[in-house]
């Protein structure tokens, strides 16, 4: 199966006298945007794929008519999003990566020491919005006692399919890292859900550019479509907490503004090397401390704004932040994302 065909079959799925052209649209600039740019892009970070058609499936679930429940109806949405959207994504890992590259017995190393570990965080995050964004989907579809569990067990054989492929790969292996990685996300979210029955700390994401993609653009990507999955100096990952679902049920305290605490780190220029002989620059770790924003919590006057928080909330709010690097140095930006 062909890449061209993989556009040619997520939209046919929304051939419907009764939806609108939204979807349609997003799908033609999924595939033009993010397909065709990303040939060359590292194979972990495929899971952009994933929520990109997701959020495709979401949109039609928002949009569907709601006049009347049809929950066999809506169950045939819900599994036909999760298992598409599976299937298309590893037709896709399959023809940009390992195909180019030999099959072996299933093996193992040990990637812990890369980047220093935002690789990993963002494992974590992916997998907590995986869990967060199927549980949803299966909710909506049919509310039960056991959409948690649908939703994190489809995200952990998701995941754990990934690594799989990653161990018969030469190229790359079996990361027990990452499936640690994995499971912290899909605790993180499930623990909430069970405890709380809602997220009062959301795992977020946010992208500022940095200067050091143009030192190794082969690995750190050429443009904006690939550094912004690529570049991990330009990555932060958050715990955003809810500080009004902490406090008395009496308290005044905004119940959308958040405080958020965020990592990621700085001057690398390659997976490994902790100095960067050439450029005379050490790596850093930053850790950043901010507000942010619940836009899910936010009394919207309008479905579509309902409906587009929802979809936006993995993203991090830009806010005055207190930077803090592990060489001890404070800085603040007035203006952060």
């Amino acid at each position: 199966m062909q890449i061209h065909s993989v556009k040619k079959s997520i939209t046919g799925l929304f051939r419907d006298n009764n939806r609108n052209d939204s979807s349609r649209i997003f799908l033609n600039h999924f595939y033009h945007v993010t397909i065709s740019e990303s040939v060359n892009m590292k194979k972990k970070h495929s899971i952009v794929y994933v929520f990109c058609i997701l959020i495709t499936f979401l949109n039609y679930r928002s949009t569907a008519q709601s006049d009347s429940i049809d929950f066999k109806r809506r169950q045939t949405i819900a599994w036909t999003a999760s298992m598409t959207t599976a299937g298309i994504s590893f037709v896709m890992l399959n023809e940009l990566w390992y195909k180019n590259y030999p099959r072996t017995r299933l093996h193992s190393f040990n990637d812990n020491s890369e980047w220093l570990q935002v690789d990993k965080v963002g494992h974590a995050f992916t997998s907590y919005t995986l869990s967060r964004y199927l549980t949803d989907l299966y909710s909506w579809s049919q509310p039960s006692g056991r959409d948690r569990w649908r939703g994190i067990s489809t995200s952990f054989l998701y995941m754990t399919s990934i690594e799989l492929l990653d161990g018969r790969s030469a190229e790359w292996g079996f990361s027990w890292g990452d499936m640690l990685a994995n499971t912290s996300g899909i605790f993180a979210f499930a623990a909430q859900d069970f405890f709380w029955n809602e997220q009062r700390i959301v795992l977020k994401f946010s992208y500022t550019p940095s200067s050091f993609a143009t030192l190794n653009e082969s690995t750190l990507g050429r443009n904006f479509q690939q550094r912004i999955l690529k570049d991990y100096n330009a990555q932060t990952y958050w715990a955003s907490f809810n500080i009004h679902k902490f406090l008395a049920t009496d308290a005044t305290f905004p119940r959308w503004l958040n405080i958020a605490i965020g990592y990621g780190a700085t001057k690398m220029t390659s997976a490994n090397f902790t100095v960067d002989d050439v450029n005379n620059f050490q790596r850093e770790r930053e850790f950043y401390f901010s507000f942010d924003a619940d836009l899910e919590r936010v009394r919207w006057k309008k479905k579509w704004m309902k409906r587009t928080a929802k979809i936006l909330s993995f993203i991090k709010i830009p806010g005055p932040t207190f930077e803090i690097r592990d060489n001890g140095k404070i800085k603040f930006h007035g203006l952060f994302f």
